[in-house]
Protein backbone atom coordinates (compact mmCIF):
# COMPACT_ATOMS: atom_id res chain seq x y z
CA UNK A 1 0.00 0.00 0.00
CA UNK A 2 1.82 3.44 -1.13
CA UNK A 3 1.50 6.11 1.14
CA UNK A 4 2.44 10.01 0.86
CA UNK A 5 5.38 10.69 2.85
CA UNK A 6 5.96 13.88 5.06
CA UNK A 7 8.57 16.70 4.45
CA UNK A 8 10.13 19.28 7.24
CA UNK A 9 12.54 22.07 7.13
CA UNK A 10 15.42 21.96 9.16
CA UNK A 11 16.26 25.73 9.91
CA UNK A 12 19.84 26.98 11.18
CA UNK A 13 19.25 30.35 10.55
CA UNK A 14 22.18 30.91 8.48
CA UNK A 15 23.87 34.09 7.89
CA UNK A 16 24.88 34.96 4.89
CA UNK A 17 27.46 37.69 3.65
CA UNK A 18 26.37 41.44 4.21
CA UNK A 19 22.98 40.35 6.13
CA UNK A 20 22.25 41.73 9.54
CA UNK A 21 21.24 38.86 12.27
CA UNK A 22 17.93 40.81 12.31
CA UNK A 23 17.32 40.46 8.55
CA UNK A 24 18.61 36.54 9.19
CA UNK A 25 15.55 35.65 11.20
CA UNK A 26 12.75 37.57 9.24
CA UNK A 27 13.99 35.49 6.43
CA UNK A 28 13.81 32.56 8.45
CA UNK A 29 10.19 33.65 9.59
CA UNK A 30 9.36 34.16 5.88
CA UNK A 31 10.82 30.75 4.80
CA UNK A 32 8.61 28.83 7.28
CA UNK A 33 5.34 31.15 6.33
CA UNK A 34 5.87 29.82 2.84
CA UNK A 35 6.67 26.03 4.35
CA UNK A 36 3.12 26.39 6.25
CA UNK A 37 1.85 27.50 2.45
CA UNK A 38 3.55 24.64 0.92
CA UNK A 39 2.33 21.69 3.21
CA UNK A 40 5.56 21.67 5.22
CA UNK A 41 4.84 19.34 8.14
CA UNK A 42 7.66 20.86 10.85
CA UNK A 43 9.79 23.54 11.17
CA UNK A 44 12.80 22.96 13.08
CA UNK A 45 15.56 24.69 14.65
CA UNK A 46 19.25 23.43 14.84
CA UNK A 47 21.32 24.65 18.60
CA UNK A 48 24.64 25.70 17.72
CA UNK A 49 27.26 28.13 19.21
CA UNK A 50 29.92 30.68 18.52
CA UNK A 51 29.40 29.51 14.26
CA UNK A 52 29.63 33.30 12.86
CA UNK A 53 27.29 31.66 9.76
CA UNK A 54 24.84 30.20 12.07
CA UNK A 55 22.39 32.21 14.65
CA UNK A 56 20.24 29.33 15.89
CA UNK A 57 21.66 29.81 19.14
CA UNK A 58 18.68 30.77 21.44
CA UNK A 59 16.69 27.65 19.76
CA UNK A 60 13.93 27.91 22.57
CA UNK A 61 13.65 31.57 21.86
CA UNK A 62 13.62 31.42 18.08
CA UNK A 63 10.59 28.76 18.23
CA UNK A 64 8.46 31.37 20.16
CA UNK A 65 9.36 33.73 17.49
CA UNK A 66 8.39 31.31 14.55
CA UNK A 67 5.01 29.77 16.21
CA UNK A 68 4.07 33.43 16.93
CA UNK A 69 4.36 34.62 13.36
CA UNK A 70 2.83 30.56 11.84
CA UNK A 71 -0.77 29.42 12.54
CA UNK A 72 -0.44 25.86 11.84
CA UNK A 73 3.11 24.04 10.95
CA UNK A 74 4.80 22.31 13.90
CA UNK A 75 7.61 24.30 14.92
CA UNK A 76 10.47 23.07 17.51
CA UNK A 77 13.98 21.81 18.03
CA UNK A 78 16.16 19.97 15.92
CA UNK A 79 17.52 19.83 18.64
CA UNK A 80 18.28 21.22 22.05
CA UNK A 81 21.12 19.81 22.99
CA UNK A 82 20.46 18.38 26.21
CA UNK A 83 23.79 18.07 28.02
CA UNK A 84 24.12 22.01 27.11
CA UNK A 85 21.11 22.36 29.84
CA UNK A 86 19.39 21.81 32.86
CA UNK A 87 16.03 19.38 31.84
CA UNK A 88 14.46 21.24 34.35
CA UNK A 89 14.88 24.38 32.39
CA UNK A 90 14.04 22.69 29.26
CA UNK A 91 10.73 21.09 30.56
CA UNK A 92 9.81 24.90 31.57
CA UNK A 93 10.96 26.62 28.43
CA UNK A 94 8.78 24.04 26.29
CA UNK A 95 5.91 23.72 28.84
CA UNK A 96 5.55 27.72 28.45
CA UNK A 97 5.56 27.23 24.53
CA UNK A 98 3.49 24.39 24.53
CA UNK A 99 0.59 26.28 25.89
CA UNK A 100 1.68 29.26 24.50
CA UNK A 101 0.91 27.57 20.90
CA UNK A 102 -1.14 24.12 22.34
CA UNK A 103 -0.30 21.08 20.02
CA UNK A 104 2.27 22.99 17.65
CA UNK A 105 5.57 22.74 19.54
CA UNK A 106 8.15 19.62 19.08
CA UNK A 107 11.31 19.13 21.51
CA UNK A 108 13.82 17.34 19.44
CA UNK A 109 16.72 15.94 21.88
CA UNK A 110 20.16 15.44 21.51
CA UNK A 111 23.37 14.84 22.89
CA UNK A 112 26.09 16.35 20.56
CA UNK A 113 27.80 20.22 22.14
CA UNK A 114 26.47 21.78 18.71
CA UNK A 115 29.89 23.34 18.78
CA UNK A 116 33.72 23.14 19.58
CA UNK A 117 35.02 21.71 22.68
CA UNK A 118 36.25 25.22 24.04
CA UNK A 119 31.98 26.40 23.64
CA UNK A 120 31.21 23.52 24.77
CA UNK A 121 33.31 23.83 27.95
CA UNK A 122 31.84 27.67 28.45
CA UNK A 123 28.34 26.59 28.08
CA UNK A 124 28.62 23.77 30.81
CA UNK A 125 32.25 23.13 32.86
CA UNK A 126 30.35 19.72 33.58
CA UNK A 127 29.08 18.91 30.32
CA UNK A 128 30.73 15.58 29.64
CA UNK A 129 28.97 14.42 33.05
CA UNK A 130 26.26 15.07 31.43
CA UNK A 131 26.25 13.22 28.49
CA UNK A 132 26.58 9.87 30.08
CA UNK A 133 23.22 10.79 31.67
CA UNK A 134 21.02 11.51 28.78
CA UNK A 135 19.21 8.89 28.78
CA UNK A 136 18.59 9.69 32.31
CA UNK A 137 18.07 13.33 31.47
CA UNK A 138 15.34 12.53 28.98
CA UNK A 139 13.54 9.82 31.50
CA UNK A 140 13.54 13.50 33.61
CA UNK A 141 12.16 15.64 30.96
CA UNK A 142 9.25 13.35 29.98
CA UNK A 143 8.37 13.03 34.16
CA UNK A 144 8.42 17.06 34.21
CA UNK A 145 5.60 16.72 31.56
CA UNK A 146 3.65 14.01 33.06
CA UNK A 147 1.22 14.44 36.33
CA UNK A 148 3.93 15.31 39.20
CA UNK A 149 1.76 16.17 41.63
CA UNK A 150 3.60 15.37 44.84
CA UNK A 151 6.61 15.70 44.33
CA UNK A 152 9.21 18.29 45.42
CA UNK A 153 10.56 19.66 42.44
CA UNK A 154 7.91 20.25 39.79
CA UNK A 155 7.50 22.10 36.51
CA UNK A 156 3.68 23.31 36.56
CA UNK A 157 3.97 25.23 32.90
CA UNK A 158 4.53 21.58 32.02
CA UNK A 159 2.23 19.38 33.08
CA UNK A 160 0.01 17.52 31.57
CA UNK A 161 1.17 19.77 28.37
CA UNK A 162 1.27 18.06 24.52
CA UNK A 163 4.94 18.56 23.22
CA UNK A 164 6.21 15.25 21.76
CA UNK A 165 9.46 14.47 22.54
CA UNK A 166 12.28 13.40 19.43
CA UNK A 167 15.64 11.88 19.88
CA UNK A 168 17.85 13.07 17.65
CA UNK A 169 21.57 10.72 16.24
CA UNK A 170 24.18 11.41 14.36
CA UNK A 171 25.21 7.97 15.66
CA UNK A 172 23.73 4.71 16.93
CA UNK A 173 23.75 5.39 20.49
CA UNK A 174 20.82 7.21 20.33
CA UNK A 175 18.72 4.65 18.21
CA UNK A 176 18.72 2.63 21.27
CA UNK A 177 17.90 4.78 23.41
CA UNK A 178 14.49 6.05 21.37
CA UNK A 179 13.84 2.56 20.73
CA UNK A 180 13.94 1.51 24.14
CA UNK A 181 11.67 4.77 25.05
CA UNK A 182 8.90 4.08 22.39
CA UNK A 183 9.79 7.69 21.38
CA UNK A 184 10.35 8.54 16.89
CA UNK A 185 13.60 8.65 16.12
CA UNK A 186 15.04 11.64 13.71
CA UNK A 187 18.95 11.31 12.13
CA UNK A 188 21.27 13.79 10.92
CA UNK A 189 22.22 11.71 7.55
CA UNK A 190 22.31 15.43 6.11
CA UNK A 191 25.61 15.90 7.74
CA UNK A 192 26.62 12.50 9.32
CA UNK A 193 24.90 9.65 6.91
CA UNK A 194 27.80 6.90 7.85
CA UNK A 195 25.76 5.39 10.42
CA UNK A 196 22.16 6.00 8.87
CA UNK A 197 21.07 2.46 7.74
CA UNK A 198 22.87 0.79 10.88
CA UNK A 199 20.58 2.97 13.08
CA UNK A 200 17.88 2.43 11.26
CA UNK A 201 17.55 -0.90 11.83
CA UNK A 202 18.26 -0.86 15.39
CA UNK A 203 15.59 1.51 15.97
CA UNK A 204 13.29 -0.57 13.97
CA UNK A 205 13.99 -4.25 15.61
CA UNK A 206 14.36 -3.00 18.88
CA UNK A 207 11.34 -0.53 19.44
CA UNK A 208 9.38 -0.88 21.98
CA UNK A 209 5.56 0.77 21.75
CA UNK A 210 5.12 3.42 24.55
CA UNK A 211 2.36 5.17 25.53
CA UNK A 212 3.32 7.84 23.51
CA UNK A 213 3.70 5.86 19.92
CA UNK A 214 2.24 2.57 19.30
CA UNK A 215 4.38 2.06 16.23
CA UNK A 216 8.28 2.89 14.94
CA UNK A 217 8.65 6.78 13.14
CA UNK A 218 11.92 7.97 11.92
CA UNK A 219 12.64 10.85 10.14
CA UNK A 220 16.09 11.39 8.26
CA UNK A 221 18.31 14.68 7.38
CA UNK A 222 18.76 15.87 3.80
CA UNK A 223 20.42 18.08 2.33
CA UNK A 224 18.45 19.98 -0.93
CA UNK A 225 19.40 22.48 -3.38
CA UNK A 226 16.02 22.75 -6.40
CA UNK A 227 16.46 25.22 -8.79
CA UNK A 228 14.74 25.45 -12.51
CA UNK A 229 18.06 23.58 -14.15
CA UNK A 230 21.05 21.06 -13.11
CA UNK A 231 23.43 24.00 -14.11
CA UNK A 232 21.74 26.86 -11.85
CA UNK A 233 21.38 24.48 -8.48
CA UNK A 234 25.32 23.23 -9.50
CA UNK A 235 26.09 27.26 -9.00
CA UNK A 236 23.98 28.29 -6.26
CA UNK A 237 25.11 24.57 -4.28
CA UNK A 238 28.76 26.73 -4.57
CA UNK A 239 27.42 28.61 -1.22
CA UNK A 240 27.26 25.11 0.84
CA UNK A 241 30.10 23.50 -0.50
CA UNK A 242 32.48 26.65 0.34
CA UNK A 243 30.60 26.80 3.93
CA UNK A 244 31.25 22.83 4.39
CA UNK A 245 35.44 23.78 3.27
CA UNK A 246 34.88 26.35 6.21
CA UNK A 247 33.26 23.32 8.80
CA UNK A 248 36.37 20.79 7.80
CA UNK A 249 39.20 23.15 7.83
CA UNK A 250 37.94 25.57 11.75
CA UNK A 251 37.49 28.44 9.29
CA UNK A 252 33.80 29.35 9.52
CA UNK A 253 32.74 32.23 7.38
CA UNK A 254 29.50 33.83 6.84
CA UNK A 255 27.61 32.13 3.58
CA UNK A 256 29.37 33.58 0.64
CA UNK A 257 27.74 35.10 -2.54
CA UNK A 258 27.42 32.02 -5.52
CA UNK A 259 29.85 31.62 -8.10
CA UNK A 260 30.27 29.56 -11.23
CA UNK A 261 31.59 25.74 -10.60
CA UNK A 262 35.29 26.47 -10.48
CA UNK A 263 38.16 23.29 -11.27
CA UNK A 264 39.13 24.04 -7.35
CA UNK A 265 35.92 23.68 -6.10
CA UNK A 266 34.85 20.44 -8.33
CA UNK A 267 38.10 18.89 -7.19
CA UNK A 268 37.33 19.79 -3.71
CA UNK A 269 34.48 17.70 -4.10
CA UNK A 270 36.42 14.61 -4.60
CA UNK A 271 37.57 14.79 -0.83
CA UNK A 272 36.52 11.74 0.62
CA UNK A 273 35.48 13.87 3.82
CA UNK A 274 33.58 16.08 1.22
CA UNK A 275 32.00 12.94 -0.57
CA UNK A 276 31.06 11.56 3.03
CA UNK A 277 29.08 14.75 3.88
CA UNK A 278 27.73 15.14 0.74
CA UNK A 279 25.88 11.59 0.37
CA UNK A 280 22.68 12.82 0.78
CA UNK A 281 22.94 16.26 -0.86
CA UNK A 282 20.44 16.09 -3.78
CA UNK A 283 20.94 19.06 -5.78
CA UNK A 284 19.46 19.37 -9.55
CA UNK A 285 16.23 20.23 -11.06
CA UNK A 286 13.36 18.96 -10.30
CA UNK A 287 13.64 15.41 -12.00
CA UNK A 288 17.27 15.10 -10.93
CA UNK A 289 16.14 16.01 -7.02
CA UNK A 290 12.85 13.43 -7.50
CA UNK A 291 14.97 10.96 -8.72
CA UNK A 292 17.43 11.14 -5.60
CA UNK A 293 14.70 11.49 -3.22
CA UNK A 294 12.95 8.47 -4.04
CA UNK A 295 15.88 6.75 -4.26
CA UNK A 296 16.62 7.67 -0.56
CA UNK A 297 13.11 6.97 0.88
CA UNK A 298 13.05 3.66 -0.81
CA UNK A 299 16.51 3.06 1.02
CA UNK A 300 15.70 3.96 3.88
CA UNK A 301 11.87 3.31 4.51
CA UNK A 302 11.55 6.66 6.71
CA UNK A 303 8.40 7.92 7.30
CA UNK A 304 9.29 11.87 7.21
CA UNK A 305 12.18 13.31 5.56
CA UNK A 306 13.77 17.11 7.35
CA UNK A 307 15.25 19.59 4.81
CA UNK A 308 18.54 21.69 5.22
CA UNK A 309 19.28 24.39 2.70
CA UNK A 310 22.26 26.76 2.69
CA UNK A 311 21.46 28.89 0.15
CA UNK A 312 22.84 32.92 -0.28
CA UNK A 313 19.86 34.32 -2.20
CA UNK A 314 16.81 34.09 -0.04
CA UNK A 315 14.71 33.97 -3.09
CA UNK A 316 16.39 31.05 -4.77
CA UNK A 317 16.11 29.06 -0.95
CA UNK A 318 12.22 29.56 -0.64
CA UNK A 319 12.57 28.58 -4.50
CA UNK A 320 13.91 25.45 -3.74
CA UNK A 321 11.84 24.47 -1.17
CA UNK A 322 9.16 24.98 -3.14
CA UNK A 323 10.13 23.00 -5.87
CA UNK A 324 10.57 20.13 -3.14
CA UNK A 325 6.94 20.60 -1.85
CA UNK A 326 6.16 19.99 -5.31
CA UNK A 327 8.03 16.82 -5.29
CA UNK A 328 7.12 15.06 -1.95
CA UNK A 329 3.17 15.94 -3.08
CA UNK A 330 3.88 13.65 -6.03
CA UNK A 331 5.87 10.49 -4.26
CA UNK A 332 4.28 7.74 -3.05
CA UNK A 333 6.70 5.08 -1.65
Amino acid sequence: MSKNINYSVLELASVAYGTTINETFKRSLDLAQKAEEMGYTRFWLAEHHNMISIASSATSVLIGYIAGGTNKIRVGSGGIMLPNHAPLIVAEQFGTLGSLYPNRIDLGLGRAPGTDQATAQAIRPDRMQAVYQFPEAVSQIRQYFSDNRGARVRVNVAEGVNVPIYILGSSTDSAYLSAKAGLPYAFASHFAPTHLFEALNIYYNQFQPSEFLKEPYTIAGINVIAADTDKEAERISTTMIRMLLGVLTNNMDYMQEPTDMTPELKDLQQNPAFQRMLTYAFRGSKDTVRQKTEEFLKQTGVDEVIVSSHIFHHEDRVNSYRIFAEIMKEIEV
